[in-house]
């Protein structure tokens, strides 16, 4: 997968123009708030999701005047994949986008679902090793989804089953009767359940030896990175059905404990992935460092699992990664993620001075340039 070009008009504070990256490394250098990151969002949106800063689409236009009146905001990527050159036009009138593919309107942007694939850190990723354990939970989920879409059903269906659960567990303290139904959804939620057990620890073992790989180049072969399932059923890599019956024992032995607190204390929506740095949790003891570094292990590490679904690797955008990192941790990222299309943002025109080969872009005031390396 690579990315031949992108234009760019009347697209956040971005002036009119177009970019030609390389095939390897593109930095893209400049102060904060002149618009690295807006071209990031840009070719984000070509892989069919939404921006990744949260923003609506009638954000994303430029202003068309002091009332807050918005242009329209025409995006279009030329990129290799799929074996052949091909094209996407997106356009957003009216907080609403629509999409062109080789010239075809397709009914929505959700058509270049798999043909035009990226990777995406920015430091709101940092939550992966410093927030809870739902933020690795959707990761994992996210990740998956990818690989098999019809997991996003799976998905939908636990969750739309727990919160009956949970409705009728609150019931049920006002009306004992209830109690005889709570074995229709017990055996419905263990169902579900167990195949989002399943599919997180084939997911994960896919996952660990590629992100010890990575994380130990990262450092230099000088700190280690695992992962570690951390369930509330003990599964033990068994395969569904025994799982689904772990779990719908347990549901049954918290049965009496989840009535009294109004909701279900075991399951999947309970589970953690445990990040760990030489053997010490990353999310208590890692040091800002460490944490950005560990999240780009497991960002690259499903990079690869998406390249080898795909049979390309995906393009890697990579938002304001280098700071917080010491400078051999910098060097691997700009000159060693050989093999595939990167794009990395940063501030300081230092960080340019250790890319051995590749383009450097400067945004200034929404206007780019660029410089071969």
């Amino acid at each position: 997968m690579n990315v031949l070009s992108l234009e760019h008009e009347n697209y956040r504070n971005l002036k009119a123009g177009e970019i030609l990256p390389a095939g390897g490394i593109n930095v893209i250098c400049g102060s904060n708030a002149q618009g690295k990151t807006n071209l990031l969002e840009a070719l984000w949106l070509f892989t069919g999701a939404h921006s990744f800063r949260g923003a609506k689409d009638s954000e994303l236009p430029a202003f068309a005047n002091t009332q807050g009146e918005r242009k329209p905001a025409r995006l279009c990527l030329r990129f290799f994949g799929g074996g052949r050159q091909q094209t996407a036009e997106i356009t957003i009138r009216g907080g609403r986008r629509s999409l062109a593919l080789n010239g075809i309107p397709q009914r929505s942007c959700g058509a270049l679902a798999g043909v035009f694939c990226a990777v995406i850190f920015s430091p709101e990723h940092l939550s992966l090793v410093k927030d809870g354990p739902m933020y690795r939970r959707n990761f994992l989920d996210s990740a998956i989804c990818q690989l098999r879409p019809a997991y996003v059903k799976i998905i939908n269906q636990y969750n739309r089953i727990l919160l009956q659960r949970n409705a009728l567990l609150k019931d049920i303290v006002r009306h004992r009767e209830l109690l005889d139904t709570i074995d229709i959804w017990d055996e419905r939620l263990a169902n579900f359940g167990s195949q989002i057990i399943c599919e997180r620890q084939r997911y994960v073992e896919k996952l660990s030896p590629r992100v010890r790989e990575i994380y130990s180049g990262i450092s230099t072969q000088k700190e280690t990175m695992d992962l570690a399932c951390r369930c509330t059923v003990e599964a033990g890599g068994a395969g569904q059905p025994d799982v689904r019956a772990a779990l719908r024992q347990s549901l049954r032995e918290h049965l009496e404990e989840d009535i009294r607190m109004g909701s279900t204390g075991c399951g999947p929506h309970r589970d953690d992935l445990d990040l760990l740095i030489n053997g010490i949790s990353a999310r208590a003891f890692a040091s800002q460092g460490q944490q950005r570094s560990a999240v780009l292990a497991l960002k690259l590490a499903e990079a690869e699992i998406l390249g080898e679904l795909c049979g390309e690797e995906p393009v890697i955008l990579l938002d304001d990664v280098l700071s917080e990192l010491d400078q051999s941790r910098q060097e691997y990222l700009l000159n060693h993620l050989v093999g595939r299309q990167v794009f990395i943002t940063c501030c300081s025109p230092e960080n340019t001075r250790l890319l051995k080969q590749g383009m450097v872009f400067s945004v200034e005031e929404g206007r780019v340039a660029s410089d071969m390396v």
